[in-house]
């Protein structure tokens, strides 16, 4: 990301309907897996956010959590100290700098990160190598290279995931899933029909080159409560352990618990599918990746650069 869209995020993150039902639905089911407890700061239980951004998701915890965020962009976390006072916010790269506190932490995010990194195997690989067993993991990642638009490329997205890609990433270490599913998914076909225009037009329908604006308060409150009213439904899937979530969504969410055994850190496999974007050169890396379907018809993906 970008010192505009810090900014942006920063502008808005507190009122626009998605930021505020995804903290929702996170905080809810943070609230089912990880209960608070204790008064006092020392004894309630470490939330560590990786990739915390402007810190808005983690300062939503801090009245029941002792919360550390950590990012690798100065300006974000500059930003996140000032809105958020109270919390704790490092500028640093995880897992080595969270050396003093990474055994203590129950649960740790990465929330839209993984998509950031070129090898998402590595940075996954090497926290879960450090965190304690027990430790439960909270991960959201885009979903759908058929949303792929000039909204991807201005965040600094190398892909978009599907379940199996997602999943791959977790595969053979020493995790247990409690919670796999879309989310976003009752607004899967505005997004998608949104994303599809901007990206046949090459231009993003809101600020600094993403689809982020505000609408009317009446609009911005029914689509915070549409998509917040998934945590419902994702929270069953929490508390009977099985179950089936949704199918399709803008999004996907898991939720691991780290599990006895070692964990080597491993790099991105071969056979795995090569990303489509890269942001550093700002070009696309494999056209055959990117596929938008119209009218029962695949076709490349167009994407502006």
């Amino acid at each position: 990301m970008q010192s505009d869209q810090f900014q942006l995020h920063g502008d808005i993150e507190s009122r626009h309907w998605w930021f505020v039902a995804r903290r929702r639905i996170i905080g809810d089911l943070i609230q089912r897996i990880l209960p608070p407890r204790g008064d006092g700061a020392r004894e309630r239980s470490l939330v560590i956010d990786v990739g915390c951004g402007t810190g808005a998701n983690l300062a939503a915890l801090a009245a029941d959590y002792r919360c550390i965020g950590i990012d690798t962009s100065e300006e974000a976390v500059r930003l996140a100290s000032e809105r958020f006072p109270a919390v704790e916010f490092r500028h640093g790269r995880a897992p080595d700098d969270l050396a003093d506190c990474i055994q203590d932490a129950q649960l740790i995010m990465l929330n839209d990160v993984l998509e950031h990194v070129p090898d998402d195997f590595q940075l996954l690989s090497s926290i879960l190598a450090a965190a304690r067993t027990g430790t439960r993991f909270l991960l959201t990642v885009p979903a759908d290279m058929a949303l792929w638009s000039v909204h991807d490329e201005s965040f600094g997205h190398y892909r978009r995931y599907d379940m199996a890609r997602f999943s791959r990433i977790w595969q053979d270490l020493p995790v247990e899933p409690l919670l796999l599913s879309y989310f976003n998914s009752r607004l899967y076909p505005v997004v998608r029909t949104i994303r599809t225009w901007n990206r046949r037009r090459g231009k993003s329908s809101g600020r600094v080159g993403t689809d982020f604006t505000i609408p009317s308060p009446a609009t911005n409150r029914a689509l915070a409560a549409c998509f917040a009213g998934e945590r419902h439904r994702l929270g069953r899937l929490i508390e009977k352990g099985t179950g089936r979530g949704y199918r399709r969504g803008v999004s996907l969410i898991t939720i691991l618990r780290r599990e006895d055994g070692h964990v080597s850190i491993r790099t991105k496999p071969d056979d795995i599918a090569a990303d489509y974007f890269d942001p550093e050169s700002k070009q696309a890396l494999d056209t055959a990746v990117g596929v938008a379907v119209d009218g029962g018809r695949s076709q490349p993906a167009e994407v502006a650069h």
